[in-house]
Formats: structure tokens, C-alpha cells, sequence
């Protein structure tokens, strides 16, 4: 069940911080709507994690799209490109 409050509940904020769990967000509205959502640092952490690993997964399978569409190159090719060797 959401934990839904008026953010007029945040002049008392270390009762609405106490609530706040993993496993428990604190929405708060202003004037009767959705404005904000408080979070632990832990939830916080793992979307970032989850957000950059769509966000590299993503990017892997445009490359992977592309290079089926366009070629791959192969490894001496790319060292030229770079302009290193494998000495």
C-alpha cells in the first residue's frame, strides 16, 4: 500500500523520514496530486545501477544491429584504425 502525504506533513519531516524503508517509499502531493517520491540512498543506488545497465545493454545491441547491417572488422583492421600494435 503507498504511503501517500501532503507535503504540509514535511514541516514535521523526521516523522515522515521514519517511514521511509526499502521496501516503503513516501509519496508526497501538492494540492491533492503526485509532486515528489522519497527514497533510501539503496533504492536510489539500485535504479541507478539497473538505468545504466539497460542503458548499456541498449547501446550493445544498436552496435550488434549495425554491425550485422554493416560488417564487422576485424581485429588487425581496427589496431590500424586506432593507431596501436600488438607488438
Amino acid at each position: 500500500m503507498p504511503n501517500i502525504k501532503p507535503i504540509s506533513d514535511l514541516r514535521n519531516y523526521t516523522e515522515v523520514l521514519k517511514e521511509v524503508d526499502v521496501s516503503s517509499r513516501v509519496y508526497l502531493t501538492r494540492n491533492g496530486h503526485g509532486e515528489y517520491g522519497i527514497l533510501t540512498m539503496k533504492e536510489i543506488d539500485e535504479l541507478d545501477r539497473l538505468k545504466s545497465s539497460y542503458t548499456l545493454f541498449s547501446n550493445l545491441q544498436k552496435a550488434e544491429e549495425r554491425a550485422q547491417r554493416e560488417g564487422w572488422i576485424n581485429a588487425e583492421d581496427l589496431e590500424k584504425e586506432l593507431g596501436v600494435s600488438q607488438s
